[in-house]
């Protein structure tokens, strides 16, 4: 019992730091003269209880460019509905669950990206559950953190940078404002995020991410030359925000690819406390990956 008081009071304090957070953060703060002023700049924060959940977990692809790497046609991907009833009440379930894998004819994947693919596309179609590497707090990176699923993610804004905090286990990712990148950056799980404001959208420039990554939910690797650029705004009053992503990899695509991704805004209690590494046990027995680990700090 003394255990979940003390749990239940850091949730308590921590719920309260963001709102102080969000409240005193000068959210409207204009990039330039030449860019964009006060009352252009998007509040994607208006209180401590305003989150955004995301659509889905595949990109949305652009009509006529090239796509994203998608689902297999001839095996489907269905969402688990209780993940996604709460978030989209306008969801309808096809049919059970199934475990992602890619359509290997897409003709933007390198030689050694669709060969990796395929081992994944074996192993589920052997009967091998794969589940999303989250589910042992393995962090997605960029671009795959558009696709982070059911939680919300939080955004807190201040004159020098904007934190998204996807709640499942707190994970923050810092994009720092008005910046050029470091001359050398060491590859990090994140990356190194710059952005600035152009009118009501948030431009975000990603680079350095190691590969320890993946790209989406199939699992798709990529090099260290990822580079991620996304669009971040509000439309339909304020109620969705949309989220254009332009990826180029050199390493592993065979050409720049856009998409993007939505999410619904959704109003509960301030981000709470989640530790991942304490709440992801293997409900069925799959051969899941180990909790990353680290005795000195990556970078």
């Amino acid at each position: 019992m003394a255990r979940l008081a003390k749990i239940a009071s850091r949730r308590v304090l921590m719920g309260a730091m963001l709102a102080g957070l969000l409240v005193s953060a000068p959210v409207c703060w204009p990039v330039s003269a030449a860019q964009s002023g006060p009352s252009d700049i998007p509040n994607f924060a208006p209180n401590p209880n305003v989150g955004w959940v995301s659509y889905g977990l595949e990109f949305i692809p652009v009509p006529g460019e090239p796509h994203p790497v998608a689902a297999d046609p001839a095996h489907p991907f269905i969402y688990n509905a209780a993940d996604y009833l709460t978030a989209r009440p306008d969801f309808k379930v096809p049919g059970p669950p199934t475990f992602a894998v890619a359509d290997l004819s897409n003709p933007i994947l390198q030689p050694w990206v669709r060969e990796e693919l395929r081992k994944v596309k074996e192993q589920v179609l052997a009967g091998k559950p794969l589940d999303k590497r989250q589910a042992t707090c393995w962090p997605i990176g960029v671009p795959g953190f558009l696709l982070y699923p059911v939680q919300p993610v939080y955004f807190i804004q201040s004159p020098k940078e904007v934190v998204m905090i996807w709640q499942s286990d707190d994970l923050p990712r810092h994009v720092y404002l008005n910046v050029p990148h470091p001359a050398h950056v060491k590859p990090s799980w994140f990356g190194d995020s710059v952005g600035h404001y152009e009118g009501d959208t948030l431009v975000v420039d990603t680079i350095g991410l190691n590969t320890r990554t993946s790209v989406d939910q199939f699992r798709t690797p990529h090099s260290e030359q990822l580079h991620v650029v996304e669009r971040f705004r509000m439309i339909d009053g304020g109620k969705t925000m949309e989220v254009k992503v332009h990826v180029e990899d050199p390493g592993a695509f065979t050409t720049p690819w856009n998409a993007s991704q939505r999410y619904t805004r959704v109003e509960q209690d301030p981000l709470i406390e989640s530790s991942c590494a304490e709440n992801s046990p293997n409900y069925f027995g799959q051969d899941l990956e180990p909790i990353p680990q680290a005795k000195t700090p990556d970078f």
